[in-house]
Parts: structure tokens; C-alpha cells; sequence
């Protein structure tokens, strides 16, 4: 009975939680979220039509910036679309496989945003506080390693996580949020033991932001004491010009994830709120971050706008 059922977790449909909402505002709120979506669709593409296609753009930096769209990529079109279909047909039902590769690509998305960043600030410390030696040091092998380990580290921490959450027994069928991540898939267990889940979830995430976290600020103070002793003002603002718009992505990078994570500690919050806020990484960002590059990177600024004139003429 227990192999049976063992079996069957793999191919049934697992019910999954949803907003409270009154059927006279589904259609705004579905609506809302599709302008949403293909907003920062059409926003991330572009940017990376422009990095891919633009031949000032073809640069270590932007070579680097390149991962960050294609993962906001990821991270919105892998939570948002299921959950307006949900609040659109009222089902509620998610097969057990597209619910393991949802939860798998969120959390492959919030592993590599940090990694993204350190790489971008490690670009961007060589640049500034070493720039005779730049293009010695971000060769063309180079930039393929660097954007490499970010990837390559991200997903092989993430695989291991869902390896471990594979091998749990389930005997439950609700899913507790209103998209699927690791923790709601534990959640299915039939009580085993998930101490190894749990130490290792803590240790990757501890691992991930420390790294990542020291490395970004080691960047950032080695650009300002650099910026500090440099007198010509230019360069001083040239350089800050550079980080504004990644330095802006990672404040915004942590605070969504501490007011994401603050709103689970409060039993109090409705149930909509706590999955409003728990969705909030996943939208805030892909949809702000494009924004930000634009509007702070100068070469994509200046190429975008030069692409518009083109086509008006």
C-alpha cells in the first residue's frame, strides 16, 4: 500500500492554494498580470536583443550583464503565467513533475541573482581599480569562466537541494503556497526525518549570500577608495555612473527578499498578503531591473535610443 502510494505521488494532480478573490475582480487582476508579464518580457528581450545584436555593447561587461534579463526571464515566466491561469479557471491543480521544474527554476532564478551581481561587481572592481590591466584580465576564457561559475554553481547547489527533496517519501497532496518551491514540496512528506533538507537548505543559503555579499562589497569599497583618490572628476563620475545601476539592483535584491521573508514570520498576515509578498521576487525585479539598466547604463541607454532614431527615419 505505502510502494502504491509512493508510486502515484509521481502522476497525480496535487491541489495547490490560491488567492481569495471575488469573481467580479479576477478579470482586472488576470489582465493586470498579463500587462505585467509581457512588460518585463518585452523590457528583458530587449536588452538582450541589444547586448546580442550591438557591436559597442560587445563587452565584458555587458557579456556578464547579459545572464541577468535571461534569468529575470526565468524567474517570471516560470511563477507568473501558472498563477494567472489559476486565478483565471479556478482549478487549483498542478501535475507533481511541472510542479518539481517550477519549484526547481524559482529557486535556480533567487540563486542566481546574487551570483549574477558578484560577477557584475567583479567586472566592474577590475575595471575601476585596475584598468591598464583589464583586458589582460577579463579575457574572452575569462568572462566564459566567470559567467560559468555563476551558473554553473548555482545550479549544481540547487540540484543537489531537489535531489534531496526528491528521494522524501509524500503522502500528502496540498501544496501550501500558490506556486511551487522546495519547502511546499517538503511539506508533502509522510513525517520522515528532513534534518539533511533543512541543514542543507540553511547551508546553501547562507553560503550563497556570504559569497556573493563579500565579494560585492569588497568590489564596492575597493571602487570608492579608488574614486576618492582619484582627483579628476570625470573619472569619479564615470565610474560611479558604472555601478549606480548594479549597486541599485542589490539593495533592491535584498530588501525584496527581507520583506518576502519577514511576511512568513508573521501568523497574523492574511493568507493573501503572505502569498502576494511570497511573489514579490519574482515580479519586482524582472520588471524594475530592465528599467534600471536602461536608465543607468549609458551604452544601453545611448544604444537603444540610437535603434529608435534608426527606425523613425
Amino acid at each position: 500500500m505505502e510502494n502504491s502510494l509512493l508510486n502515484k505521488t509521481f502522476s497525480f494532480e496535487l491541489q495547490i492554494a490560491s488567492f481569495d478573490i471575488p469573481s467580479s475582480a479576477v478579470n482586472p487582476i488576470f489582465i493586470t498580470g498579463i500587462l505585467v508579464y509581457f512588460f518585463s518580457v518585452l523590457s528583458n528581450v530587449t536588452i538582450l536583443v541589444l547586448i546580442a545584436s550591438k557591436r559597442s555593447l560587445h563587452q565584458p561587461m555587458f557579456y556578464i550583464l547579459f545572464s541577468l534579463p535571461l534569468n529575470d526571464l526565468i524567474g517570471i515566466t516560470a511563477m507568473l503565467p501558472r498563477v494567472l491561469v489559476d486565478i483565471l479557471i479556478m482549478k487549483h491543480t498542478v501535475n507533481y513533475p511541472l510542479c518539481v521544474l517550477q519549484g526547481f527554476l524559482l529557486h535556480m532564478y533567487g540563486g542566481g541573482i546574487p551570483f549574477i551581481l558578484a560577477a557584475m561587481a567583479f567586472d566592474r572592481y577590475i575595471a575601476i581599480c585596475k584598468p591598464l590591466r583589464y583586458n589582460a584580465i577579463m579575457t574572452p576564457l575569462a568572462v566564459v569562466g566567470i559567467i560559468s561559475l555563476a551558473w554553473g554553481v548555482d545550479f549544481a547547489l540547487i540540484l543537489v537541494l531537489f535531489l534531496l527533496q526528491a528521494r522524501v517519501r509524500k503522502c500528502r497532496s496540498f501544496i501550501i503556497n500558490v506556486f511551487c518551491d522546495n519547502f511546499s514540496l517538503l511539506s508533502l512528506s509522510c513525517g520522515d526525518d528532513l534534518t539533511i533538507n533543512n541543514v542543507y537548505g540553511l547551508a546553501i543559503t547562507a553560503f550563497m549570500h556570504v559569497t556573493t555579499v563579500t565579494i560585492q562589497l569588497f568590489s564596492y569599497i575597493q571602487i570608492l577608495v579608488t574614486c576618492l583618490m582619484n582627483k579628476q572628476s570625470d573619472a569619479k563620475s564615470k565610474a560611479v555612473n558604472t555601478c549606480l545601476a548594479q549597486i541599485i539592483a542589490f539593495f533592491l535584491f535584498e530588501i525584496v527578499a527581507l520583506f518576502t521573508i519577514m511576511s512568513y514570520r508573521f501568523p497574523n498576515i492574511s493568507s493573501n498578503a503572505r502569498n502576494a509578498c511570497g511573489m514579490m521576487i519574482f515580479l519586482i525585479l524582472p520588471v524594475l531591473n530592465p528599467i534600471i539598466y536602461g536608465m543607468k547604463t549609458k551604452a544601453i541607454r545611448t544604444t537603444f535610443l540610437r535603434v529608435l532614431k534608426k527606425r523613425k527615419i
